[in-house]
Order: structure tokens, then C-alpha cells, then sequence
């Protein structure tokens, strides 16, 4: 009772909603002009500063400008949650208004009255049973009795009667589910201020993230449905080119991580709101102490160092978020207006940590350059957007030897290169899929999900323990598309077959790589045949045989982990580019196994 003291329902006719929109246009101005500053920050200021100056003076403007700009955003943030919080006030005292407003058409209409207080009077009608004379009209109030109750089943009752009733509660209903509205908005209003001074810490990126999860919260019905989560990626690319500019904005303002994260959503609009969202995740992470935060954490903040120095190609953050082992997709290069797009699944092991964003990262980095210089018009894609196996046991993992993950993700990929072909401004681009380790068994899983994975030209598939089919042809390309490399030395590749593995009894196929009777002679690997065999009937290039398993040094892995590297292994990172940049006809092959 108390959140509708001081609400009447003339309070509630007369509320003139107009001016909280108005107060919210205010709102979206000044979020825009934020968002415009650091744009020029970013984009102009701090670019022009790296290419003509050194030393440090121009490392302490630099520094300075970059404050300047997370101060900017941290604006655009705040001012684009106030004005989504007052346009989603106006819209729900604009819905109690249409109940209020109904409800009192029906009362004129009937030439009743309603009161001050709520209660509606109404006239005699009907006629009573014994006498025939018109039954006395009365009074009805929502919670109450009516005012003129029959004394006794013998007295029909006035039709009026439940007529007023009904638009008694009505009225009321209208103005206690308005006085819960204000209540509710009046609290998040009152969170959303600025501490005092010129820095934006990670503290009050913290309560950004609370104050967006409010937001997000109460604006449930007016913005949040409206997203089209179950739609296909075509579909949601419609939906956002049929937007005002003014919807665009709240939504980038307020569910930025939905938004940066739905696949038909221009890259562009993704890299913006998946900017803003990272800070948010940083602020949510910031001070937590379990091992998970921690790491995330470290990954999340090297991504964002790695956006706030700049690169070339341009990075373009496609999709990022702390859900199980971590989400980041991550382009160099802009992945619509590229005619060649390739996009890398890593596999084992992999995670939202410092090693990923220093280490995956670099692959696709290293991919767009030397696609670039091949043909201009190229990107290069990482892609975890799903949960990777982890081995902190070893080898013998349920999740890594399984394949529920590879579905799952492989799923989730398709969906991602769908996105990718709505929003690539080319008729019929070029796209390639890398799968690498248990990352192409991911990518096999998804060639067999809804007619395969949408656009895709070539397949790329190096380390791999086996992709789930037994032969090229079955990745829905042709097998003269799908290109396999596999190091001599490298253990994945050599995994045996789960047959093996039951006639070898209990020992796990890392014992198997250890012994040195991994596949012998047999093309069957642990997730089918080998991609690098003549049966599975793929085109193998050339790479380097990569370290020993087991040297002097000791027992090393690192033949799995170079195919990307321009430097450990040239001829793999060269092929790869070839592939991604379309010249297939150029990549040095060798025999298959």
C-alpha cells in the first residue's frame, strides 16, 4: 500500500508522458555526443598521435587521451542507460494510462461516476421480483463490498451493479501497477550518478554493470522482447535494418551484450557494442577472487589492451562474454566488406584467458596479414564461441574424448557463419573454415547440422584428432576444397581409434602416443578416419615435421601449436593464407598419410 500512497487516478490520466520522452531525447543527445567524442578519440586523435610522434611526451598523451576516452564512454553509457530508463517509464505509465482510460470510457458511457477515491456510483436499473419498480443504484469500490447489497436471494440484483464493480477495480488496478512503476524507476533513477572527478575506474565500471543489469531489468517489455533471439541470422539483420536510428541506440546502450553477441547484426554495430560491453565485464570481474573471475579477467584485459593500442589489420570485437569457459570472437580485419573471410575454431584447452587473447589472437592475426598481402579484401576470424574440452586431468578427459561439446559448438558455429553471410556486402564471398585440435571436430560436427554450415567455400582442418565423417566428400564442399595439415610429430594426429583403444585396454590414448603405437597402419583415428590419410581423401599440404615428442629437452607438444606461425613454420602459415586469400592452386601439397 505504501508505493501508491499520493497516486490518485486523475494523477495518473494527467501524467503527460511527452515529457519524460522529451527528458530522455535530452538524455540520447548528450549519450551521442559522448560517443561522438571518443570516436574522434579513438579513431582520429589517438591514430594520428601513434603515426607522427614518439617518445614520452607523446606516450603520456596517449595515455592521457585514452583516459579521456574510457571517460567518454563511460558517458555514452550512463546517459544512454538514463534515457532508456525514462523512454521505458513513459511506455509503462503510457500502457496503465490506456487501462485507466478504457475503464473511464466505460463509466461516461454508462453515465456512472467515478470519484476521487476510486469509487464509482452508479444508477437504479432493473426491476425487482416483487414489485417490478426499478432496483436503487449505489456505490462500488475496488477491496470492497458494493455499496447496496440484496438483503436476500428473493431481490435481483441491479445490473449495474457488477458493471461498476469492474471498472472500480480497473481504475485501481490501474493505479496501484502505475505506483509500483514509479516506484521501481524512481530507485533505479536514484543509482544512476557519477562518483566526483575526472578518472573512471574499474570500481565505477562495476557499478555500470549494476546499473545496466537494472536497466536491463525493468526494461523488459519495452525493449528486451523485441529482440528476435529465436530468429535465423537473415532475419535478425532484417530486423535491425528496419529499426529507427533512435531504437538502434537504446538497444546499443542497454543490451549491449546481446546485441554485440547476435549473429546478423552488422560487424560494425557488434564491434561497438561489444566495446562497451567488455568494460561492463571488466567491471563485473574486478575484484572477485575465485580462479575462474581471475583468469577471465586477465583474458578480458589483454583483449581490450590489444583494441586500445590498435592494430592492423583493425581488430573488430564480434562477440565476447563470461559465460562457462568464456566467449571472444575476435576479426582483424572487417569481416562485411571482406570478399575473403576465414574463421579459426580453436580447440583443447582452450579458454577466455591471458593465453588465449595473446596466443589465438595472434593466429588469426597472423592469417589476416599474410591474407592481406595476397589479396587486400581478407579477414580473419577467431571464434570461441562455445566450451572448449580442458585436460586438467590429462588426455583421459570425458570431455575432451567425447563429442557433446563439438556438437554444441558446432551448432552455435553455423549460426555465427550464417551471420556472416547476411551482413558481408558481396553477392557470394569466400569463406573458409579452420578447424584446429579438437576445433575441426567441431567444425565437422557442424557441416552436419541444417544443411551444413552456411557459405562456406573451403575447409582448413590442421592438428586434428578426426572430425566426425570418414571422408572429404562428406564436409559438403567437395573434397577437392578441404585442405589437411598434419605435422609428423604431431600426437593429436596420431591418436588412436576407440577400437584401438579397447583392444589396448585400459591405458588412454595419450599411453598410446607415449608408447609409440598410435595408428599403425590404420587410418582411424579417435573421431574417425584421418584427415590427413588417402581414404579420408582431403588435399594434404605441406608443413613442418615440428619438435619430437620426446628429446633430450624433454617431452614436448609444441608440433601441434605451429601451423599458424609464420615464424616456426612458414610453409603451414603460407598454405593457410593461400587457402583463406583463394588461391588454392598456389598451396605446396604432399602425399597424404
Amino acid at each position: 500500500m505504501k508505493k501508491t500512497a499520493g497516486l490518485t487516478w486523475a494523477a495518473l490520466r494527467d501524467l503527460k508522458c511527452a515529457e519524460l520522452e522529451g527528458a530522455a531525447d535530452g538524455w540520447g543527445r548528450a549519450s551521442n555526443r559522448a560517443d561522438a567524442a571518443r570516436d574522434r578519440i579513438d579513431k582520429q586523435l589517438l591514430n594520428g598521435l601513434r603515426d607522427t610522434q614518439q617518445g614520452e611526451a607523446a606516450d603520456s598523451a596517449v595515455a592521457r587521451l585514452r583516459q579521456l576516452s574510457r571517460n567518454f564512454q563511460y558517458v555514452y553509457t550512463e546517459c544512454g542507460l538514463l534515457r532508456t530508463t525514462l523512454n521505458s517509464l513513459a511506455h509503462e505509465m503510457k500502457a496503465q494510462q490506456r487501462v485507466l482510460a478504457d475503464a473511464l470510457d466505460d463509466a461516461a458511457a454508462l453515465k456512472f461516476t467515478v470519484h476521487p477515491d476510486g469509487s464509482v456510483t452508479y444508477p437504479a436499473a432493473g426491476e425487482g421480483l416483487i414489485d417490478g419498480k426499478p432496483l436503487r443504484g449505489g456505490s462500488a469500490s475496488s477491496g470492497g463490498l458494493p455499496g447496496l447489497v440484496a438483503p436476500s436471494g428473493l431481490v435481483a440484483p441491479n445490473p449495474n451493479t457488477a458493471k461498476a464493480q469492474d471498472i472500480a477495480d480497473r481504475v485501481a488496478g490501474a493505479v496501484r501497477a502505475a505506483a509500483e512503476v514509479d516506484w521501481r524507476y524512481a530507485g533505479i533513477l536514484r543509482r544512476l550518478k557519477a562518483e566526483e572527478g575526472l578518472k573512471v575506474p574499474d570500481s565505477t565500471w562495476k557499478d555500470a554493470a549494476g546499473d545496466a543489469a537494472a536497466v536491463r531489468d525493468a526494461a523488459r517489455s519495452y525493449l528486451r522482447n523485441g529482440i528476435p533471439q529465436d530468429a535465423t541470422p537473415a532475419e535478425r539483420h532484417a530486423w535491425w535494418a528496419g529499426l529507427t536510428q533512435e531504437q538502434r541506440e537504446e538497444y546499443l546502450a542497454v543490451y549491449p551484450d546481446r546485441i554485440g553477441n547476435l549473429d546478423g547484426i552488422p560487424a560494425v554495430v557488434r564491434d561497438a557494442a561489444n566495446r562497451d560491453n567488455l568494460q561492463l565485464l571488466i567491471g563485473k570481474l574486478e575484484g572477485r577472487d575465485d580462479d575462474r573471475s581471475v583468469t577471465q579477467l586477465a583474458g578480458l584485459r589483454e583483449i581490450d589492451r590489444q583494441l586500445q593500442a590498435g592494430t592492423q589489420p583493425p581488430m573488430f570485437l564480434l562477440g565476447i562474454g563470461d559465460e562457462g569457459n568464456g566467449r571472444a570472437i575476435v576479426s582483424y580485419g572487417n569481416p562485411d566488406t571482406a570478399r575473403n573471410v576465414a574463421a579459426y575454431v580453436p580447440g583443447l584447452n582452450t579458454s577466455l584467458d591471458l593465453d588465449f587473447a595473446e596466443g589465438d589472437l595472434k593466429r588469426a592475426r597472423d592469417t589476416a596479414i599474410a591474407s592481406q598481402d595476397l589479396n587486400h579484401s581478407s579477414a580473419s576470424i577467431v571464434w570461441l564461441g562455445y566450451d572448449a574440452p580442458q585436460t586438467p586431468d590429462g588426455f583421459g578427459s570425458l570431455d575432451v574424448m567425447g563429442e557433446a561439446r563439438a556438437e554444441e559448438g558446432g551448432r552455435a558455429f553455423n549460426s555465427f557463419m550464417g551471420g556472416m553471410v547476411a551482413t558481408n556486402e558481396y553477392e557470394e564471398p569466400h569463406l573458409t573454415a579452420i578447424g584446429h585440435s579438437y576445433g575441426s571436430r567441431t567444425v565437422g560436427a557442424a557441416t552436419q547440422h541444417g544443411g551444413g554450415i552456411p557459405g562456406v567455400d573451403d575447409f582448413i582442418l590442421v592438428g586434428s584428432p578426426g572430425v566426425g565423417v570418414d571422408h572429404a566428400g562428406d564436409l559438403g564442399v567437395g573434397k577437392e576444397h578441404v585442405f589437411v595439415g598434419a605435422a609428423e610429430n604431431d600426437v593429436v594426429t596420431k591418436l588412436p581409434s576407440k577400437q584401438q583403444v579397447a583392444l589396448g585396454a585400459a591405458a588412454g590414448p595419450f599411453a598410446y602416443v607415449v608408447g609409440d603405437i598410435a595408428d599403425q597402419g590404420d587410418d582411424d583415428l579417435w573421431f574417425g578416419k584421418d584427415p590427413a590419410s588417402e581414404a579420408f581423401g582431403a588435399r594434404r599440404f605441406q608443413v613442418d615435421e615440428g619438435p619430437h615428442l620426446v628429446s633430450p629437452g624433454g617431452v614436448s607438444i609444441d608440433a601441434h601449436s605451429q601451423y599458424f606461425d609464420p615464424e616456426r613454420d612458414a610453409v603451414s602459415a603460407d598454405s593457410i593464407a593461400l587457402i583463406t586469400a583463394g588461391r588454392t592452386r598456389e598451396v605446396k601439397m604432399e602425399e597424404p598419410r
